[in-house]
């Protein structure tokens, strides 16, 4: 068992950043210790007990969230995209009813991966599914974030009309699964000042859901070697006690940037080659400089004024600009644009970005899961996915859930 963490691993485990952890140690906080062997400053792992979020390194999770599903359990999804989320519950053992995604490509995705799938490609407000009611288990969906109107004191369906988990939720009192799953982004939690959210939980009331307290999901802990967090929203029918469903429990074990692009636990070959963008030759001088894990304070001080322009005298860390990856840690949220500025993900060795094969991988995509359309549009395809090994945990979530239920 694990007895040391170094600073970077800590920093994961309670998304903060480097420097606060830097702050803790001095003013007592969480003081660093010296690790016998290396001397490197590191905590041991009895300090971390005072975080409640850090209880599964101390009763880990061995013999992992895999259950066997008792029957057939069907799953509506919503805003596919390139179907991470469908893979991954595919994985776990539910099957696909209908999907719908809007995207063509996405659906071309979907299609050539899954021949057999029911996709869906139109506006999801011109598809009614009130012909699958009774036959499907969960709705499951990553709507984008929109705040309502606020019209009253407890918003209604309606008031959510014009925004896309309106439709969400609109398929779900189509359907009436005995649960329901949305994902999103952290910033949910506290887009329009935690309104947004309320607004959620409260139009899921009012079609027959109990709403278990939202949470967010740092993916490096369900086998993902991406430091990617989810939210995750579940309703459940209110004819159904709600704690009979437990979120997946986490792993201590962290994936790192070598697990996802070379052979070993997580693939068993190095990462096939790929086409993949390339950063404009100014730019390359720079990252040419920054060493693997490094990112702009790494750079001369007067190149650093160059490529920072403004940003240069701003506050914050600011530490996506000109940052090359380390092949010893997750890799940073892949965005769906590889070489954009301010979010530079450098491959480790090579000054280049991630390829779109090294892109699927690190979000665990399987090799032989292919992507339609121009190299941009399978990179943001890629970008947008949920972790499928994350998907795939939730889906044994799921799975456990259904079974109470069915058995």
């Amino acid at each position: 068992m694990k007895e040391y963490y170094s600073i970077s691993e800590v920093a994961d485990l309670l998304s903060v950043s480097k420097e606060t952890l830097r702050r803790w140690d001095r003013n007592g906080k969480l003081p660093a210790v010296r690790e016998p062997m290396s001397n490197y400053r590191v905590y041991h792992k009895n300090q971390l007990k005072i975080f409640d979020s850090l209880d599964f390194l101390f009763h880990p999770n061995g013999n992992n969230n895999f259950v066997r599903a008792v029957k057939d359990f069907h799953a509506i999804e919503l805003f596919a995209g390139a179907g991470g989320l469908a893979l991954g519950l595919e994985e776990s053992g539910i099957k696909c009813l209908a999907l719908n995604e809007n995207n063509h490509w996405a659906c071309e995705t979907l299609r050539s991966n899954r021949p057999q799938w029911n996709v869906i490609e139109d506006d999801i407000k011109n598809v009614s599914f009130k012909n699958l009611e009774g036959r499907v288990d969960v709705v499951t969906g990553g709507f984008p974030c929109q705040a309502f109107s606020y019209a009253g004191k407890k918003l209604g369906l309606e008031d959510a009309r014009g925004t896309l988990f309106y439709e969400f939720a609109r398929v779900v009192n189509e359907t009436k699964p005995p649960i329901c799953i949305g994902e999103n982004v952290r910033g949910l939690l506290t887009h329009d000042n935690g309104r947004t959210i309320q607004g959620m939980v409260s139009v899921l009331d009012e079609i027959g859901y109990n709403v278990i307290t939202p949470r967010v999901f740092k993916t490096i802990f369900y086998k993902v070697p991406q430091k990617r967090e989810r939210v995750l929203i579940v309703g459940i029918r209110k004819d159904i006690d709600p704690a009979l469903f437990e979120f997946p429990k986490p792993y201590n074990k962290i994936f790192t940037l070598r697990d996802a692009l070379k052979k070993g636990k997580l693939y068993d070959s190095d990462v096939p080659q790929s086409p993949g963008s390339k950063y404009p030759e100014k730019k390359k001088k720079v990252l040419d400089l920054v060493p693997a894990g490094g990112y702009w304070r790494d750079l001369p001080v007067e190149t650093q004024k160059e490529y920072m322009g403004g940003s240069f005298y701003l506050g914050g860390g600011k530490t996506g600009m000109a940052r090359r990856m380390s092949w010893d840690e997750p890799s940073l949220t892949l965005t769906c644009s590889p070489a954009q500025k301010q979010t530079e993900r450098c491959h480790p060795e090579k000054t280049r970005p991630f390829t779109v094969r090294e892109y699927a991988r690190i979000q665990t995509f399987p090799d032989d899961w292919q992507f339609a359309g121009s190299v941009s549009q399978q990179y943001r395809q890629i970008g947008n996915a949920v972790p499928v090994n994350f998907a795939k945990e939730v889906g044994y979530a799921i799975i456990r859930f259904l079974n109470h239920i069915y058995s």
